[in-house]
């Protein structure tokens, strides 16, 4: 018997030892046309490429999957990897088997321009397909956690892309979907690799602890067993320890700062019997023979969460006054709490992927796909993934008593549009346990929030909620309702913005030709008009930061493309402007201070001929300005100028002040300047992170010298810590 056969036997071992009605034929073919598919490939590792479907195969078998879930893992790689085509698998296999191997093959032939956009992509295939049928994930899960088992013989830096991407993703998706034993090993394995120190730390206090509270749990584990059986002696009931996983410590240790000792759940004792009733009578029971540490009692049978998971789960302090945590549940609820999804996996007794059970579900999986529709920027679908699929729920209670799940950090934002979109629009406030709380409240599990609305026409939310919500499904119902309910005053703010960040970034055109620029600019994000852009862009559909750079690339192309047909003649004679700025070549010429660095009497300057606009001024150390004019792409476009007799012509500058935030430091500030006579034309303020608070001041100046007086007068102002004269 060669290896092949010999790999093969042991599968089809484990399949008889599952007792299923498995389809031997297809699973056997399948195992054939992957070994001839991959002949000859080796893994990083060096082994027989093979050896990886086999052996997420054989993890489905573990878990209970079917006959295509099984043949699929085993073709898994072969389109992505091989020769052999989709056409080909559906032809052989079946459509059903071949879906499969298509949701699970990346999308590694897209011309995409950024491994951001790449992952993006084959996150949103995945989930698509996941939609359609769950056994997808299943399957890519299985394939992500064999991956990791055998990461080592890759680089490093893949060792940690990949670890993160399944820290961010998988291990979240194994989560929702209930699937405890693949998610702690998949979290496991990523901590190992992204911070080994901190993996290795754990590893020996465990080693240590577990040497020391061994015989202690043991002994607990004995007198309630003894207990248990005098008191309920026809219940079946099964008693094991249970040890922590190494990311749910780390959490704990390096996330939350706790000390390993303070951890009370690192060691647990784990009773199940067979029915709910048993599980309170049993929790009664050891109440009373061990005193409950307070407010350490979570009764998840009741309410289960939102990957179904069911236990009760109470902490203890036993006769040695070590704490240890206890979970009760039933045989089916432990069955669920190790398999999640796919322990309900009906397959071999008829019942078809339109199980009510298994749609609801999936619903988070649409909801996902449906909120981030609308866009095309890969880090947005990626973050906005990553929040929703955060790990850690919180759990609020309505008035009425219903239950609602959201990710850990939502706000009271959040509880009012995951009740209904109505709710949300129509909310003035919301109370927490009976208290007026704001709308940035993070809502803490076990909370009761009560949503305060108002029927008065035309209400609806603050463009601020877009700050203050956290799931990108509360985002998404907010900006939908700007874009319906006000589109004028969308594309106002639109134009307003398009206005300031091409004025900020030195795009200036001739009003019809900027028009046209514009108009194309919304073509590309395919809009089709140009009030459709600016309403996207004033409701935030439509990050216009995201997109500049391509904005600005085109920009530049249309100005090279100008250099080829418009030659520029520049007059032999020596002038000076009307506001007292000579540029050498030129006499009389309209001059305007470039806003990119607003340029004073005094500073060193240089001028650039603009078409149809005169000339540009610049600081010479502006980043606009080529340090060598000699190599710039134009130089004959950049003439020297300087400032001379200004007169009492006045300039603006704008200063940025620094400082300790504190009542009177806006006042001591605009004192300063107003006793210096300095004439004041705008005021802005803000509070930053962690006690500081800025101000920017736009005052009226001579020259650079007056400038430098106001800068150093603040200066000497308590708490000021930075004085910087920015742009204007």
């Amino acid at each position: 018997m060669d290896r092949y056969s010999k790999d093969y036997e042991e599968l089809k071992t484990l399949l008889e030892n599952q007792g299923g009605n498995y389809d031997y034929d297809l699973i056997k073919r399948a195992y054939d046309k992957m070994v001839q598919a991959h002949r000859g490939q080796r893994r990083s590792s060096g082994e027989e490429y093979y050896h990886h479907p086999l052996s997420v195969a054989k993890m489905l078998v573990g878990i209970g999957m079917d006959s295509e879930s099984i043949a699929a893992a085993l073709l898994h790689d072969v389109v992505e990897d091989t020769d052999v085509t989709e056409k080909e698998l559906k032809a052989e296999f079946g459509e059903n088997v071949a879906a499969l191997v298509d949701g699970v093959t990346k999308l590694g032939k897209l011309p995409l321009s950024t491994t951001e956009q790449l992952q993006a992509e084959n996150i949103r295939k995945m989930l698509i397909a996941m939609a359609k049928d769950i056994r997808v994930i299943i399957i890519k899960l299985a394939d992500r956690l064999h991956n990791m088992r055998t990461i080592d013989a890759m680089s490093e830096q893949h060792q940690r892309d990949k670890a993160l991407e399944t820290l961010d993703i998988y291990a979240p998706i194994a989560h929702r979907l209930g699937i405890r034993a693949v998610k702690e090993e998949l979290e496991d394995l990523a901590i190992k690799h992204l911070d080994p120190v901190g993996y290795a730390e754990i590893e020996q206090l465990l080693a240590k602890r577990s040497s020391e509270r061994e015989s202690v749990l043991q002994g607990i584990c004995d007198r309630i067993k003894t207990h248990l059986k005098k008191v309920m002696p026809d219940v079946k009931i099964d008693i094991s320890g249970r040890v922590k996983s190494i990311h749910g410590i780390y959490r704990k240790m390096f996330v939350a700062g706790k000390d390993f000792d303070e951890i009370y759940d690192v060691f647990a004792i784990r009773i199940i019997t067979d029915t709910v009733a048993d599980c309170y009578n049993i929790l009664g029971i050891i109440h009373d023979m061990y005193q409950p540490l307070p407010g350490r009692f979570k009764d998840y049978i009741s309410t289960p969460k939102a990957n179904m998971y069911q236990s009760l789960h109470t902490t203890l302090i036993g006769a040695e006054k070590i704490p240890f945590e206890v979970q009760i549940r039933t045989f089916d609820m432990h069955h669920t709490a190790e398999y999640g999804i796919a322990a309900h996996w009906k397959y071999k007794e008829g019942i078809s992927q339109s199980d009510q059970n298994l749609e609801d579900r999936l619903a988070w999986v649409r909801q996902i796909l449906e909120t981030q529709k609308e866009s095309d920027n890969p880090e947005e679908i990626l973050q906005s993934i990553k929040t929703d699929l955060a790990l850690e729920d919180v759990f609020a209670v309505t008035p009425k008593g219903d239950v609602i799940t959201l990710p850990n950090g939502s706000t009271v934002i959040d509880f009012a549009f995951a009740i209904h979109s109505a709710v949300g629009i129509k909310m003035v406030g919301a109370k927490a346990n009976g208290r007026i709380v704001p709308l940035n409240h993070a809502i803490q599990t076990g909370e009761v929030i009560e949503i305060l609305t108002t029927n008065q026409q035309g209400h609806g939310p603050s463009r601020d909620w877009l700050n203050f919500a956290r799931t990108t499904s509360a985002k998404q119902k907010i900006r939908t309702w700007f874009k319906k309910e006000r589109r004028s005053e969308n594309i106002e703010t639109g134009r307003n913005q398009i206005e300031r960040d091409f004025a900020r970034n030195n795009i200036r055109l001739p009003e019809d030709e900027m028009a046209e620029f514009i108009e194309k600019t919304a073509a590309r994000q395919h809009f089709n008009s140009v009030d459709d852009f600016y309403a996207a862009i004033g409701y935030g559909g439509v990050v216009l930061s995201k997109i500049m750079p391509r904005i600005k690339d085109e920009y530049q192309r249309i100005l090279k493309e100008r250099n080829d047909t418009v030659k520029i003649v520049t007059p032999a004679n020596t002038g000076r402007s009307s506001n007292g700025i000579v540029v050498e070549g030129i006499d009389n010429c309209l001059v305007k201070l470039s806003k990119c660095c607003t340029p004073l009497p005094g500073d060193d300057i240089i001028g650039f001929i603009t078409r149809g606009h005169g000339v540009s001024i610049h600081k010479r150390d502006c980043n606009n300005v080529p340090k060598d004019i000699a190599a710039a792409s134009e130089p004959e476009r950049w003439v020297n100028a300087y400032f001379e007799n200004t007169g009492n012509a006045s300039f603006k500058a704008s200063l940025m002040i620094t400082g300790n935030d504190r009542m009177t430091f806006l006042s001591d500030v605009l004192g300063a300047i107003a006793q210096m006579s300095i004439p004041v034309h705008s005021v802005n303020a803000r509070q930053l992170v962690g006690g500081s608070a800025v101000i920017n001041v736009t005052v009226s100046v001579l020259n650079v010298k007056q400038i430098t007086a106001i800068t150093q007068k603040l200066q000497k102002i308590e708490g000021v810590y930075g004085v910087e004269r920015i742009k204007g």
